[in-house]
């Protein structure tokens, strides 16, 4: 379903791609192979994180949206979003607000990867609740996964094996580019989707700040002892992945309502959680171990 506004239909794709290309090519730079043995030694804390952000958050959200009362089309935008994990730019910021530099890669590959599995499952029983009849194929799933996440992130990590020269060069430039480009997408989606935030109502609004800070609050406590592991979880549990729920709206060709909460949800719960990124940045160590 495209989003009409304010701005050319493909100035906001053609920025939104270029800036997920940069940033996990960026991030997939950062990677160095003696992290996979850090993250090996912290396997228990995986399900748990995993359990935050593709169960815990999804029933959150059910629970909330029954809760408030909220309008149908509103309530299935709500539960989109909630079902959708794994959004790009929730790493960078994680990193950037010192999420564990390993452990933080790790779960977002493995969120990736079991999108492919829970969204379905979700989309399921969630049609079983609303007598509804959306669908959507794993594959297709799977090539926006794989476009926006995997392949970048694939890059980087193979430019910083065969290529380290190179690599070095690129990282600190790659990092201020993507920088700039965050910064232009969130300008540009507040031009683009202002009116539609607007019009979401108090109700719509309280629910996604109410349903982004009891993500935060799950994946904070489900994150382990290590602050920086905290910090992952907590921020992947909380942003959730606006394309895939974007995806799977368009396939079926969703009513505005829905898909208005969807923008409204991108928005708003970036400014909940920029309070927890604030802290977190303030209080983390110069050095995630």
């Amino acid at each position: 379903m495209p989003i009409s506004g304010a701005l050319p239909e493909w100035l906001l794709s053609v920025v939104a791609a270029a800036t997920l290309f940069t940033v996990m090519f960026d991030i997939g730079l950062a990677i160095r192979p003696s992290g996979f043995r850090v993250v090996g030694q912290q396997l228990w804390l995986l399900p748990k994180a995993l359990f935050s952000v593709v169960v815990a958050v999804p029933a959150i959200a059910w629970l909330v949206a029954r809760v408030v009362d909220l309008p149908r089309g509103a309530a299935i935008g709500l539960l989109l979003m909630a079902i959708a994990p794994g959004a790009p730019v929730a790493l960078r910021r994680s990193l950037d607000a010192g999420g564990h530099r390993f452990f933080a890669p790790a779960l977002q590959f493995s969120v990736a990867l079991l999108a492919l599995v829970s969204m379905p499952l979700w989309i399921a029983a969630f049609n079983e609740y609303y007598a509804g009849q959306a669908t959507v194929d794993p594959r297709q799933l799977a090539r926006q996964v794989f476009t926006a996440q995997l392949l970048p992130l694939a890059l980087g990590v193979a430019t910083r094996r065969f290529w380290r020269a190179g690599a070095t060069w690129l990282e600190p430039r790659l990092h201020r580019l993507g920088s700039v480009l965050l910064v232009l997408l969130i300008v540009l989606a507040l031009i683009e989707v202002g009116p539609t935030v607007i019009g979401a109502g108090f109700r719509v609004a309280a629910a996604i700040v109410v349903v982004t800070a009891l993500a935060l609050a799950v994946g904070h406590g489900l994150g382990g002892p290590d602050p920086a592991t905290r910090t992952a979880t907590a921020i992947s549990s909380a942003i959730r992945n606006g394309g895939l729920a974007l995806l799977v709206a368009t396939l079926n060709n969703a009513a505005p309502a829905i898909t208005a909460t969807i923008l409204a949800y991108l928005v708003i719960s970036a400014l909940t959680v920029a309070p927890y990124l604030i802290w977190r940045r303030r209080s983390a160590p110069a050095a995630t171990p």
